[in-house]
């Protein structure tokens, strides 16, 4: 990182789950390098697991007595408790050096924190780990104040492609499994309102018709893809990793089976950090992967493994290899992955899409369908496997699926869509880029 050459402090608060941290934590790596002053608020059941800094980046770490709560809501409600307490005093030492704090870059996902920001002097910029397209959606969809039926076959929004209720966020029609996750969710026009500057880790060339709707309602800025920049524009040297996982990946067994692999011959397989099948939905995916006749790398978390079938476990050798966790971007950049199936969050879509790999999608929740919907029809890099009535995706689905993007012709388009996303997203954040202009314009406002 550079020197700090800016008297700006800026401090940046992500909700404490890995999919939220990293994108929070390469935006800030972005703001470091051009001299900026950046500390990162978290939490120790967190910070243990992160270097006590990225070069200038600094960690502030907040004491609890206990573990943060599994569920969802009470995890939010948890954590709005700590920042009510901790926050204040956080701004105010830092506020007594060289660099005193002047703006809370927050995850829009923890409520309040705008409110945190401006009562104790501070300007506050909402950072959503998530696609313009959801919060268009949400900001259409509020139950609060939608008038958009749900009882047709097809939803119609401006600047968005034509919705079917399987395209949805599964929020809109799932509100009730969630109350609080949904209600903060939903709650976003709060930070669109209030906030002094909307962050988005996405880039206008990916979602541009409703970017510049949005925009039309809203001054936001694009400042993605967010992953680390030896695999993009290559300006920052040292930003070869995210920094964080509270997994602990298996790295040398993967590139060393993966380096045993004719090129493109390898699925690799991976549902991120939250996503949890059923059980029939794992034997469903464990016999899909086999029956296609290629090899496979699939991520199979310690809490997912008891749902592998016993007699798939015995044939595994034969074609594929499991891990338990696994560095992926050294996996999709690799030259014998043909395709990556995929849960399609935030994250791991803008990663395929940064490093050219067509995609194999199968959502699970939240953001996941919409993320589907462009991954198959708008930047036309992957497939979708259809689900059943019963909602399971079967195993001929999904080898059948895993062959037409491996080795039909569709597959040829699919991998020429993806190479030129890839130059594209890169162009965003290169010198000049979209991206990187609104970064810029950002600074020179502080």
């Amino acid at each position: 990182m550079e020197e700090i050459t800016n008297k700006a402090h800026v401090l940046v608060l992500p909700y404490p789950i890995q999919g939220h941290i990293n994108p929070m934590v390469q935006f800030s790596k972005r703001l470091a390098s051009r001299g900026v002053k950046v500390t990162l608020v978290t939490i120790d059941y967190v910070s243990k697991n992160m270097p006590k800094e990225f070069g200038s980046i600094k960690i502030e770490s907040i004491p609890h007595d206990d573990d943060p709560p599994q569920s969802v809501d009470k995890s939010l409600e948890w954590l709005l408790a700590l920042l009510s307490k901790s926050l204040g005093a956080i701004v105010e030492k830092l506020s007594d050096s060289e660099y005193p704090v002047k703006v809370l870059v927050y995850d829009s996902i923890i409520p309040r924190p705008i409110d945190l920001a401006h009562q104790l002097g501070l300007k506050g910029a909402a950072f959503f780990t998530q696609s313009c397209s959801l919060s268009a959606i949400y900001y259409h969809m509020d139950p609060e104040t939608s008038k958009v039926p749900l009882d047709g076959s097809v939803v119609t929004l401006p600047s968005l492609p034509l919705l079917e209720k399987e395209d949805l966020p599964s929020f809109i029609y799932e509100s009730d499994l969630y109350p609080s996750l949904t209600r903060i969710i939903f709650s976003q026009n709060i930070h669109f309102k209030k906030a002094d500057w909307l962050f988005f880790n996405t880039c206008d060339v990916l979602e541009k018709e409703v970017i510049d709707w949005l925009r039309t309602q809203y001054p936001i800025k694009t400042v993605g893809p967010t992953i680390p920049s030896m695999y993009l524009d290559k300006r920052l040297k040292e930003d070869k990793e995210y920094g964080l996982s509270l997994f602990k990946p298996n790295s040398e067994t993967c590139v060393k089976w993966l380096d045993s692999r004719e090129i493109g011959s390898v699925v690799y397989v991976a549902f991120g950090s939250l996503a949890s099948l059923g059980e029939q939905q794992m034997e469903e995916l464990a016999w899909g992967l086999m029956t296609s006749n290629f090899h496979f790398l699939w991520v199979v978390r310690t809490s997912e493994e008891n749902k592998l079938p016993n007699e798939f476990m015995l044939k595994l050798s034969e074609r594929g290899l499991i891990v338990n966790w696994c560095p992926q971007l050294d996996v999709l950049v690799h030259q014998s992955v043909g395709c990556f199936f995929t849960h399609c969050g935030w994250n791991s879509t803008l990663e395929a899409l940064c490093l050219g790999v067509p995609m194999v999608a199968m959502p699970q929740w939240s953001d996941q369908p919409t993320n589907a919907k462009f991954i198959s029809d708008v930047w036309q890099t992957g497939i979708r496997v259809k689900a059943g009535e019963d909602g399971v995706v079967n195993r001929d689905e999904i080898a059948s699926s895993i062959r037409e993007v491996m080795e039909e012709e569709k597959g040829i388009m699919l991998k020429e869509n993806a190479i030129k996303w890839k130059q594209l997203a890169k162009a965003a954040i290169d010198e000049g880029g979209s991206s990187d202009k609104n970064i810029e314009e950002f600074l020179s406002n502080l």
